[in-house]
């Protein structure tokens, strides 16, 4: 872990939820971006960043003195984890409703949290296009989708950490135990093979 990481946990140790409060108050807009990166497109609009980050802070304070008996990982990287677990529940909840209230819900379709190669989609084709073409893109975001769903899981996920949830390399390195070398290794070749797929997506060369 980094000097500043042990600087958090020092911080943490000495003055409890006291500190725990102000980490979660600086990290809040890192948060809420993986949310909106994380979050299932189909319940989007349904769930509000601040109920989730609510229900997360509640959890943090009442494991925080579990998590310093024995840090694995970084204080932010821990409050990531937390965020995507009360994300997970909420999906489920979300889903089971749907179901109970006899709306069409597959299975195989509802998982825990949306899927990375279509979150990853949606965001760089709307980079991509401009306003009056966004009307008529979901042909598109499908064929991006798949050729994302080409790289390996683990180049996706790389490139889901660094540049859209936007976390340093060492906490990538944290978060897929890896080393730190191995994590920007990673990093350099996913993003050549990202800014691949986007010139043959910008110039019409999709499949």
């Amino acid at each position: 872990m980094s000097a500043n990481t042990d600087e958090e946990l020092e911080l943490l140790h000495r003055d409890g939820e006291a500190a725990l409060a102000h980490l979660f108050a600086a990290s809040q807009p890192r948060l809420e971006r993986i949310l909106r990166f994380r979050i299932d497109p189909r319940i989007r609009g349904r769930v509000e960043s601040a109920d989730v980050l609510q229900e997360t802070w509640l959890t943090a304070a009442r494991r925080l003195r579990e998590y310093l008996q024995q840090p694995t990982v970084s204080p932010f990287v821990w409050l990531r984890q937390l965020v995507l677990q009360t994300l997970v529940d909420l999906h489920r909840h979300e889903f089971r409703q749907r179901r109970d209230a006899g709306r069409e819900v597959h299975e195989g379709n509802a998982s825990p949290l949306a899927d990375t190669s279509l979150s990853m989609a949606d965001i760089l084709l709307a980079q991509l296009t401009s306003p009056s073409g966004r009307l008529v893109r979901e042909e598109e975001i499908q064929q991006l989708q798949q050729a994302l769903n080409a790289l390996p899981e683990l180049d996706r996920e790389v490139l889901a950490l660094r540049h859209f949830e936007q976390l340093s390399n060492l906490q990538t390195a944290e978060v897929l135990q890896l080393s730190i070398t191995a994590a920007s290794n990673r990093y350099v070749r996913a993003a050549a093979r990202l800014a691949e797929i986007l010139q043959r997506t910008a110039g019409g060369g999709l499949p």
